[in-house]
């Protein structure tokens, strides 16, 4: 008899994870710490009683209560991740074989990156995804390809949106698996190539990142490269158009080999959910009382808070407090020049609409973002009727398992072949 699969979710940490752990559990009781004192300096402050030094800090015993907390958090914080440090190679040794990495674990690394990755990084936390290029599953090192890796001279990049990692290209549909870089490999001849990134960093920061991997993947890539094409989900395609913005800027060679990108439900230019977030932050701090509960919304990553507008270069982000409600300042940043760019949208809605399109959407990116449409000209992404699509009755996420998307993108991508009637 078969025995059934354990449901016990350790069984998918690894022992490296205790010291990711330790630290969120020290920065989160800070976290509630900091709250708990705003609120109570709050009540205070109506009733005339004085503060602290800061803003939000209490005086007397019941400030010396709470720097007690934080000092004794930090203390005993600093200790843990000090002892699991250097305990980590023996850790990364034990594991080593031991624990086969699970899609489960991986998921949630990826989330939890995506929320909080700007953070995980800045404190040089294990949970903290770097950059990478994937090949069947497994990292591929572009100055170390396997010996029997079969490289074609057609090279496909695929690129996940936020809180996802390369993975989700693996997904499920009406009971069968949907993966547009095979599908797109079998009709195209092409080699389909992943990239896994930490989504919770500005889309900037991945954009110089990637362009420079990007570069070094082709320079070594076995075959001479004929042409490259990209695939992007969400957030993903924000970070093409960053890579290759730096890419020319710094005068590299990729961006002559880049013949196509196909945008799956990009926010181009954001997400009203990110401005909504913004707005919560907003009517939070506007009183005394839920001013110090405010913070929680803080917790949101950089990469997050760039969607509020789309942000793509260094300049749209920089010297600017990310937290706080302001108008649109991007840097106006143009379709890649000479390349062939698709755009496919989705939304909820069977037909569409002035609320449908502005509002609706996929559930996540509305219709105009996805095609590029503003009210400024200026702003305006312009993709060749022939070269947009929309699918209705589609959520965000389905854009990754539709049969329907891969058709378009499989007529899109091959020559003297037109796209299915819609």
């Amino acid at each position: 008899m078969t025995k059934p699969a354990s449901k016990n979710p350790l069984k998918h940490l690894r022992a490296t994870d205790l010291r990711g752990a330790a630290q969120l559990a020290t920065q989160a009781t800070l976290g509630v710490t900091r709250i708990a004192e705003g609120v109570h300096q709050s009540v205070w402050r109506t009733l005339g009683a004085p503060g602290g030094k800061q803003l939000g800090q209490a005086r007397g015993i019941t400030g010396m209560v709470y720097k007690g907390v934080r000092g004794a958090t930090e203390l005993v914080g600093k200790g843990v991740d000090s002892l699991l440090a250097k305990l980590q190679p023996l850790l990364e040794a034990a594991d080593d074989g031991a624990k086969p990495e699970t899609p489960q674990r991986e998921s949630v690394i990826a989330a939890l990156n995506g929320v909080m990755g700007d953070s995980l990084m800045a404190s040089n936390s294990p949970f903290a995804m770097t950059m990478s290029f994937r090949h069947q599953g497994e990292a591929l090192n572009p100055l170390a390809l396997p010996p029997n890796f079969a490289a074609t001279g057609k090279v496909l990049l695929l690129i996940h949106g936020l809180c996802m990692n390369d993975l989700a290209w693996h997904a499920q549909h009406q009971g069968q698996v949907v993966d547009h870089g095979e599908a797109l490999a079998s009709s195209l001849g092409c080699t389909p190539v992943y990239l896994r990134y930490n989504s919770g960093l500005h889309t900037s920061q991945n954009g110089h990142e990637l362009s420079a991997q990007l570069e070094q993947l082709l320079l070594h890539w076995p075959t001479p490269v004929d042409e490259l094409t990209v695939v992007a989900h969400s957030m993903g395609g924000l970070l093409i158009r960053s890579a290759f913005h730096y890419a020319r800027k710094d005068g590299l060679r990729w961006p002559a080999h880049l013949k196509s990108i196909v945008f799956l439900g990009t926010p181009h230019h954001g997400a009203p959910m990110e401005r909504a977030g913004n707005w919560v932050d907003t009517v939070l701090g506007s009183t005394p009382f839920t001013a110090p509960i405010a913070k929680l919304g803080h917790v949101r990553s950089a990469g997050i808070t760039d969607l509020r507008y789309g942000h793509v270069v260094d300049e749209d982000w920089q010297g600017h407090d990310r937290f706080r409600r302001s108008p649109d300042r991007r840097q106006i940043v143009p379709l890649p020049e000479g390349v062939a760019c698709y755009a496919i949208a989705a939304t909820l809605a069977p037909k569409r609409g002035a609320l449908a399109d502005r509002l609706l959407g996929d559930g996540l990116v509305p219709l105009h973002s996805a095609l590029g449409h503003h009210d400024d000209p200026l702003r305006c992404l312009v993709f060749a009727k022939p070269s947009q699509w929309i699918a209705y009755r589609m959520g965000h996420l389905e854009l990754l398992s539709s049969p329907e998307v891969t058709q378009h993108m499989v007529a899109w991508l091959t020559p003297d072949q037109a796209p299915p009637a819609d």
